[in-house]
């Protein structure tokens, strides 16, 4: 039985996988939404089940891949259901190979803390919120890798 194991852990190609998302609450994500400092905080609220974010999660990961020696954090915050985060949202990330830190919103009074990450969020996904100490905007729409990396750009706090 061991010999067993050990081929399966070790045959190329297997890949073993074991992924760990956390899980939050608005009060313990709420301090990283108050964040003023050198450092461009991208926070996209997204699902997989949304078709949109789906679409656009290739530009977050291609901005967490181009500014990761810069001063720029992406946060995925992921609306899932936390039942399905085994089924649904590992193999989302697995599959994408998705590398910014994510983490699942687990708070089912949004009435309660969608207003507090913006007044102007309906509720609906994909939303970003991109700050630091001089800049912060709220965006309820669907991101391009050109269109998210203009907002970087001319949003990053000079060194």
């Amino acid at each position: 039985m061991r010999n067993f194991i050990f081929v399966l852990l070790f045959l190329p190609g297997i890949a073993v996988f074991s992924q760990s998302v956390p899980i939050v609450d608005f009060e313990q994500l709420q301090p990283r939404l108050q964040l003023s400092n050198d450092t461009t905080y991208i926070v996209n609220f997204w699902a997989t089940w949304c078709l949109p974010c789906i679409k656009e999660m290739p530009a977050f990961q291609k901005i967490h891949e181009e500014y990761i020696s810069q001063k720029v954090k992406v946060l995925l915050v992921s609306l899932d259901f936390v039942k399905h985060i085994d089924s649904r949202l590992i193999p989302f990330i697995e599959k994408h190979e998705l590398t910014p830190e994510v983490i699942v919103l687990n708070d089912p009074d949004a009435n309660a803390w969608i207003d507090k990450v913006s007044p102007r969020w309906s509720g609906a996904l994909p939303a970003t919120l991109i700050f630091n100490k001089n800049f912060r905007e709220f965006f309820e729409q669907e991101f391009t890798y050109l269109s998210l990396k203009q907002i970087v750009e001319s949003n990053l706090v000079k060194q």
